[in-house]
C-alpha cells in the first residue's frame, strides 16, 4: 500500500474573505460640506431684521428655508468639487476632498447632486413661488459660476457675492418682509470682502503654483487684492454706519440706538483681516468664525445688542 506523505496531501485553500464595498454615505457628506453651514445663517437676516424674531410661524418657515439652503448650498459644492477635480488633486489642501482623492466617484456626486437638488427646490415651492424662484436663480447662478464665471476676473468674485445677496432676499421673502436697501448693500460689501480675502489667501498659500490650481489667479496678485479688499472694507463700514443712522431705520425700528453697534462689525472686520494678514487665514471664512473665539464673540454679541436695542420697544 503506498503511503503518502504529509507533503503531497493536498491543502485545503484559504477561504476568501470579500471586501465589503465601501460605504459611500461619508465621503458624500463632507463633500456636501456641512461645516458651511454658517453662510446661510444670513437667511435669518429678515427675521431679525423684520420684527419676526417672536413670531413662531416666520420662525418655522424661516428655519426651513435655512435647511433648504443648506441642501442647495451642497449641491453648488458638487457641481464644483466634479468639475475641479483635477486641479484640486494638485492642491496641498483639496486635494484631500472626497472626488479629488477618489473617495467618491463623480457619477455618485451627480446623482447626489440631481436628487438634493430636485427635493430642495420642491421643498422651496412648498414655501411660496416667491421663495422658489430666489432658490432657483441661487442654484442656477452658483452653477453657473463653476463653470465659465469662476474663469472671469472680478465677475467671479460679484458672483459668489450676489449668491449672498440671493440667501438674505430669501430669508425676507419666506416670511413676507420688506427688502432693506441698505441691508442688501451692507451684505454685498460684506460678501466681496470675505470673497476677495479667500482669493488672497489661494493666491499666498500656492505661491508660484496658483495659476496652474486656478487660472483666474493669474489674473491677480497680493497687492490687487489688498487694494480691492482695502475699498471693500470702507465701504462696509461706512454703509453699515449710515444704515444704523438712516432716518427710515430710526423710524422702522423707532430707536437711534442701533448706532451702538458699529464697533462690533468695526472689531469683527478688523479681527478678519489681523487673521488673513498674520495668521494667514481667509482660506475659509466658516471655519475662521467657529473656530476663532474672539471673531465668535463678536459675532455673538453684535446679535445681542442689535436683538436689545431693536425689540426692547417690543417688551413688556
Amino acid at each position: 500500500m503506498a503511503r503518502h506523505s504529509p507533503h503531497n496531501m493536498p491543502t485545503p485553500s484559504a477561504p476568501q474573505i470579500e471586501k465589503a464595498p465601501r460605504s459611500t454615505a461619508w465621503p458624500l457628506l463632507r463633500s456636501l460640506r456641512p461645516e458651511q453651514w454658517t453662510k446661510n445663517l444670513i437667511l435669518f437676516g429678515g427675521l431679525l431684521f423684520g420684527m419676526r424674531l417672536f413670531d413662531v410661524e416666520a420662525v418655522l418657515r424661516a428655519t426651513a428655508a435655512f435647511f433648504i439652503f443648506c441642501g442647495l448650498s451642497g449641491v453648488v459644492y458638487l457641481v464644483n468639487d466634479i468639475m475641479d477635480r483635477e486641479a484640486d488633486k494638485r492642491h496641498p489642501l483639496k486635494r484631500h476632498r472626497p472626488i479629488a482623492s477618489g473617495a467618491l466617484s463623480p457619477s455618485t456626486a451627480k446623482l447626489a447632486a440631481v436628487g438634493i437638488g430636485a427635493i430642495g427646490l420642491g421643498g422651496s415651492w412648498l414655501l411660496g413661488q416667491r421663495f422658489f424662484f430666489v432658490a432657483l436663480a441661487y442654484l442656477s447662478l452658483q452653477t453657473f459660476y463653476s463653470g465659465p464665471l469662476k474663469q472671469m476676473v472680478i465677475i467671479d468674485v460679484l458672483t459668489i457675492a450676489f449668491g449672498f445677496v440671493l440667501r438674505a432676499v430669501g430669508g425676507a421673502v419666506v416670511i413676507n418682509v420688506p427688502i432693506s436697501h441698505w441691508l442688501m448693500l451692507v451684505t454685498v460689501l460684506l460678501a466681496l470682502f470675505l470673497a476677495l480675502s479667500k482669493r488672497r489667501h489661494e493666491l499666498t498659500l500656492l505661491a508660484d503654483g496658483a495659476t496652474s490650481h486656478r487660472r483666474i489667479l493669474e489674473e491677480y496678485s497680493p497687492y490687487l487684492l489688498d487694494q480691492m479688499i482695502s475699498v471693500v472694507t470702507a465701504s462696509t463700514l461706512m454703509a453699515y454706519a449710515l444704515y444704523t443712522v438712516a432716518p427710515e431705520t430710526v423710524a422702522r425700528f423707532g430707536t437711534d440706538k442701533l448706532a451702538l453697534t458699529i464697533p462690533f462689525p468695526l472689531y469683527g472686520i478688523f479681527r478678519y483681516l489681523y487673521l488673513v494678514h498674520q495668521k494667514k487665514g481667509g482660506g475659509s471664512p466658516s471655519t475662521m468664525l467657529l473656530t476663532d473665539k474672539p471673531l465668535l464673540l463678536c459675532v455673538g454679541l453684535w446679535v445681542c445688542a442689535v436683538v436689545l436695542i431693536i425689540y426692547r420697544p417690543l417688551l413688556p
